[in-house]
């Protein structure tokens, strides 16, 4: 099993990390880096609880080769809160319950993160699109889809 060395950007800080080369990465970001926030739900690139931004496009962990990342910006549900404080998105997800077991949250609120900075003021039906790779288990997904109108709203 070969190793390489890795120069990744995550959350802003240049990284160097020891991976396999076939490591995925989401293995990476949980194991490597400690940044559990990301969530293998299926490990098949089926439900969406992976998703980070690369580059500011949503992308699935689970099935992304860390290597196939390197020298790229990679944001994780983690660089969205700043200085202790939560998002206008993730406060959104909070205050409208969009939230329900919390497991798809982190990929739900990248995928709207991404449709936020390209639309920053989105249809219902854009917005269901743009998290149609998400999987929630515990609702039908209007309280997810209310949350995002929420933090829409809240940008001038």
């Amino acid at each position: 099993m070969t190793h390489r060395l890795l120069q990744i950007t995550v959350n802003g800080r240049r990284q160097k990390v020891a991976a396999r080369d076939s490591a995925t990465l989401l293995e990476v970001l949980r194991d490597s880096l400690q940044l559990t926030g990301t969530k293998q739900g299926c490990d098949g690139g089926e439900c969406g609880a992976c998703t980070v931004l690369v580059d500011g496009e949503p992308r699935l962990a689970c099935i992304t080769l860390a290597a196939s990342v390197e020298a790229r910006h990679i944001e994780t549900i983690e660089a969205l809160a700043q200085q202790g404080r939560l998002s206008a998105l993730q406060r959104a997800f909070h205050e409208k319950l969009g939230a329900q077991c919390g497991f798809c949250t982190p990929g739900m609120v990248m995928a709207a993160e991404a449709l936020l900075r390209r639309e920053p003021h989105p249809t219902e039906t854009q917005i269901r699109e743009a998290l149609s790779g998400n999987l929630c288990r515990c609702t039908g997904y209007v309280k997810i889809v209310e949350s995002v109108q929420t933090a829409a709203e809240a940008k001038p």
